[in-house]
């Protein structure tokens, strides 16, 4: 088996790491369920290459991220479900539909009319599906924010659910006021704290403020998932400075105090800074 650009010669070794007589035993032992998490972190990686405009990572992050769709369509066509065939031409066949205005005689010259092109045509596919199950769309209780994924990270999945509702003019009015209810939130922390309300009611409060803040960062235009990756990045790269430092004065991190280590990260700070 050699490698090849041929995408085919990809299916041809996911049949060979399945094989049940040659295969591998790890890839033997997964099923969707298993590898479900891995292809969410390979989306994941490939956002990050792309962030970091590593190019090279971003090629290899595509490939990890290619493999998944292949796995799960040859675990679906060992149980006669369907095979990768069907999931290309699943996809394709969407792409022709959606896009009358390319290929077909639809006009939007525009990205938001070829937007609302999309919705207007997502909303007939989905009538069409109920009169498929003998239902119309009274029969249905929908909600807006239905097909908000619920798998999707807790703060873009927020973010998401903020934005369906302010479509609807369920909103706080502009940045400040938004500001304003971020601040109530930590104070409702604090009550909750101070008058020892419980692990439930404290947790309960976190998450409203982690919410509001989301809707701060939508009303700032800010990615609020994108916002706290770059201070999770930031920190790494700042607590590997500390951890420098403490080498450099030869001195075990662990046993360096809070007052120490808080030295070593003010001078990181004051080099971001300058």
């Amino acid at each position: 088996m050699k490698p090849s650009k041929d995408i085919s010669r990809l299916y041809e070794i996911m049949a060979a790491l399945r094989d049940p007589d040659t295969g591998c035993a790890w890839d033997l032992e997964q099923d969707f369920a298993s590898i479900k998490q891995c292809t969410i972190e390979e989306a994941y990686e490939v956002a990050d290459a792309i962030e970091r405009e590593d190019y090279v990572d971003l090629q290899d992050e595509l490939g990890d991220l290619l493999l998944q769709p292949i796995f799960h369509a040859h675990l679906a066509k060992e149980k006669n479900l369907f095979d990768i065939g069907d999931v290309i031409y699943s996809i394709t066949e969407k792409l022709i539909r959606r896009h009358p205005h390319v290929f077909g005689d639809k006009q939007a010259n525009d990205p938001k009319a070829a937007k609302e092109s999309w919705d207007r045509i997502k909303k007939i596919e989905k009538a069409q599906k109920l009169a498929k199950k003998g239902l119309e769309e009274s029969d249905i209780v929908y909600s807006i924010l239905d097909d908000v994924p619920k798998p999707l990270p807790a703060l873009s999945r927020a973010d998401k659910l903020a934005k369906r509702a302010a479509s609807v003019g369920f909103d706080w009015p502009n940045w400040q006021t938004t500001f304003s209810k971020c601040t109530e939130e930590l104070d409702e922390i604090k009550d909750a704290i101070k008058n020892e309300k419980g692990e439930q009611a404290i947790k309960e409060e976190i998450g409203d403020a982690f919410f509001a803040l989301a809707n701060l960062a939508r009303h700032l235009d800010i990615d609020p998932e994108a916002a706290l990756r770059d201070a999770n990045q930031k920190f790494t790269r700042r607590f590997a400075y500390v951890e420098k430092r403490c080498k450099q004065d030869n001195i075990a991190i662990e046993k360096a105090g809070l007052e120490r280590l808080d030295e070593y990260w003010n001078e990181i700070r004051a080099k971001d800074k300058t």
